[in-house]
């Protein structure tokens, strides 16, 4: 299997000149007053906005938005800030004037500037899937590791509390050997359609859309009002369906307790997935094998109204989002921000001898936030680094190539490979002219 390397365009020149005048940055320089990151956010609608304003303790050097109208209320807060429909240009415009960079975009556009910042020895926080396809996760986290940089991905959950202490239950031995998760979502449902063909084009976009922008590295077609603002979740060309979007959630538990990678083997049952959506609901089955702190772990995701059976749960079925992690001295049913019940009904905080892993916040999302910072700044690595998202990613990604392929996959992680070439070319993508690389 071969794919391009990674896009780059514009920022080829910077890229070059922060390697010359910055050989050896180190994870700890600062640039901004007062011990303040200078950052720079890839989109500020939607829950970019949460994000600008979630690191907004810093300096916000950098405001990029492809709709005008986001960017105005941006920069209306920020007016300091550089602003640009293109991060290409901001990240050009900026120099080195930047330490970090928020990326909050559609799926599809999340690896060409957190890929673009890791080059620059920038700091990454990127939203949920890390990436748009496995072989972006592989590429970015390796790419990552290697320049030293702080990173985290947003899955905010991660940033409980209570699921915090959970994992650190579940690591101690409370369930004893847990060899089987159940994890289901409500979506796509009333969040997004799925089982979509690709809608007829629409007239012109709206006057503060740069329609070309938004589709970035996604084939160019017309537009039509059925991809922005947010049903673009449905469509293969621009998001990654109900796994993509709550599978890095769903697996935060895991995350923490085993940190959870490479499965050997991936199945999927699905129905009314098209060549351009994903499907109205799935199944996925994923086998992980025995690997540092877990045993071979079964692992079942359900999308679309499907649920496990009742009584792996005690009939305590949650609806909306949950997780069952059973073990062979107790099964724990929770979700992904924590709050579960043991069916033995031993209460969660008996477990006092077990140790305390990970920091408790009082606020626990801008805490999620707070702790890379941190990291940007010489700290411990954030918890969703990349060295922990990227295999995730990997894992939630994977279950959508089994639901395309409609094959068993039997994955070779070390080689990034199913053995199968038609399989394969799901595992990445072609970049349109103007992106290659």
């Amino acid at each position: 299997m071969s794919f391009p390397s990674i896009p780059r365009r514009t920022f080829l020149r910077q890229a070059a000149l922060a390697a010359v005048a910055f050989p050896m940055v180190s994870r700890l320089r600062v640039l901004g007053a007062n011990g303040r990151l200078n950052i720079a956010a890839v989109g500020v609608g939607g829950k970019g906005w949460t994000d600008v304003n979630k690191v907004a303790s810093q300096n916000i050097v950098g405001l990029c938005d492809v709709d005008s109208g986001r960017l105005g209320q941006a920069a209306a807060k920020f007016p300091s800030a550089k602003k640009s429909a293109d991060w290409r240009q901001l990240f050009d415009t900026l120099g080195n004037g930047f330490d970090a960079v928020t990326v909050s975009t559609p799926d599809h556009m999340h690896f060409p500037p957190a890929m673009a910042a890791v080059r620059l020895r920038k700091h990454v926080y990127c939203q949920k899937p890390l990436t748009h396809t496995v072989w972006e996760a592989r590429q970015l986290t390796e790419a990552a590791r290697k320049a030293k940089v702080a990173t985290q991905m947003g899955n905010q959950g991660m940033g409980h509390g209570p699921l915090r202490r959970e994992a650190e239950i579940v690591r101690a031995g409370a369930l004893g050997t847990v060899r089987e998760v159940h994890l289901w979502t409500d979506r796509p449902g009333n969040f997004w359609r799925q089982g979509l063909h690709r809608p007829a084009p629409g007239g012109n976009p709206p006057n503060s859309l740069a329609w070309d922008l938004w589709l970035g590295v996604a084939p160019k077609r017309p537009y039509a009002p059925g991809y922005h603002p947010f049903a673009w979740r449905g469509f293969w060309d621009f998001g990654t369906g109900a796994l993509g979007d709550m599978g890095c959630h769903l697996f935060n538990i895991l995350a923490l307790a085993f940190e959870i990678r490479n499965p050997t083997s991936v199945v999927a049952e699905s129905a009314g997935n098209t060549d351009e959506s994903a499907p109205l609901w799935s199944v996925v089955t994923y086998q992980f094998p025995a690997q540092h702190r877990q045993p071979a772990m079964k692992v079942v995701w359900y999308d679309g109204g499907k649920r496990p059976a009742s009584e792996l749960a005690g009939g305590l079925i949650r609806e909306g989002n949950g997780v069952i992690l059973i073990g062979d001295k107790d099964t724990l049913v929770t979700s992904y921000e924590g709050g579960g019940r043991l069916l033995s009904g031993t209460p969660i905080d008996r477990f006092k001898s077990a140790p305390e892993l990970f920091a408790k916040h009082a606020d626990w999302e801008q805490g999620h936030y707070d702790e890379w910072i941190a990291a940007c700044k010489g700290g411990p690595k954030a918890p969703s680094n990349f060295d922990i998202a990227g295999p995730v990613t990997e894992a939630v990604l994977l279950g959508n190539v089994a639901i395309r392929s409609g094959r068993r996959i039997q994955w070779n992680a070390a080689k990034l490979t199913t053995g199968d070439a038609a399989t394969d070319a799901l595992l990445g993508k072609s970049y349109p002219t103007g992106w290659r690389v």
